[in-house]
């Protein structure tokens, strides 16, 4: 009776799962869909976060049964998200902020409702900028898409006032010195045009704060408009109207998750919705990326 009762306890003991190991705090929050990391970090540089009641630190660690505060609010991690990623056409004066006190509409107000997590917008584009918005309630793929060390580059197409000289275009891509930061285009291509409008498309590596009209405006050349046409493999379909969406198909997202370095989330095939245009993809030949170091 004794044997058989030890046999029962090894054999409970057998179905517990293992012990997990703590992780880095913002890698676990981003992992539930609350945040990148890179907002998460700003939380806990802010000390909005407690581990356990103490404030968290860069670098601190915690399980997902550890007691979490966010502003002194329980943060519940609930189950791993579906991975999900849309993308959107903004149109010109919509903002990129979750809420703004001016009571202006943002990119966040008429995204779809999630029952875990929430939406992470991937890189912003300011008011006057329209095109390619990408987001996904995954904080470790937003993290991957938005690090620099990852090597996504960015196009735009840009509308400018007259066309360049060939030392203009050079030293665009010589790159300048503006505010502490090293600027320039990793390419510049002539689009077309014609009278005082004409169009080039440009790409960058990172994207730093208004870099494509800063770079222009260090040749004294006015931008009239601006629109993001691609991030990384992500295209800027011509068919989605401004202000609408499109969500990934699943064999997009797999892609997308394959290219920055993530193993590809087991996701359904079908897009969400029956029309034709669900199954198109939205992504172009890409090199596959390490992605930035965990």
């Amino acid at each position: 009776m004794a044997g058989a009762r030890r046999g029962r306890s090894r054999e409970r003991s057998a179905k517990e799962p293992p012990p997990q190991e703590p992780v880095r705090l913002q890698k676990l929050l981003a992992g539930a869909g609350l945040g990148s990391r890179r907002e998460i970090e700003g939380w806990i540089e802010a000390g909005r976060l407690r581990v356990d009641g103490a404030i968290a630190v860069l670098g601190t660690r915690a399980t997902p049964d550890a007691k979490i505060e966010l502003d002194g609010k329980p943060v519940r991690l609930g189950p791993s998200v579906h991975p999900r990623a849309l993308v959107m056409n903004k149109p010109e004066g919509m903002i990129c902020t979750r809420r703004d006190p001016e009571g202006r509409r943002t990119v966040f107000s008429d995204l779809p409702r999630l029952r875990t997590g929430r939406w992470i917008g991937v890189g912003r584009l300011d008011a006057a900028t329209t095109g390619l918005l990408l987001f996904t309630n995954d904080g470790e793929l937003a993290h991957r898409l938005m690090h620099p060390s990852t090597g996504l580059d960015r196009e735009y197409a840009v509308r400018v006032d007259g066309e360049l000289s060939d030392e203009q275009l050079a030293a665009l891509k010589a790159g300048i010195d503006s505010e502490g930061e090293r600027l320039r285009f990793s390419d510049i291509r002539y689009f077309n045009g014609s009278g005082r409008n004409h169009w080039y498309h440009v790409t960058l590596l990172e994207g730093r704060n208004h870099e494509v009209r800063r770079l222009f405006a260090s040749q004294d050349v006015a931008v009239g408009r601006l629109k993001r046409v691609r991030f990384g493999p992500v295209v800027l379909p011509s068919w989605l109207r401004r202000g609408s969406r499109f969500e990934l198909n699943g064999d997009d997202l797999r892609a997308l998750y394959r290219t920055v370095g993530l193993a590809a989330p087991v996701v359904s095939n079908k897009a969400r919705g029956r029309s034709e245009r669900a199954e198109r993809s939205v992504l172009i030949p890409y090199p596959e990326l390490p992605g930035p170091g965990t």
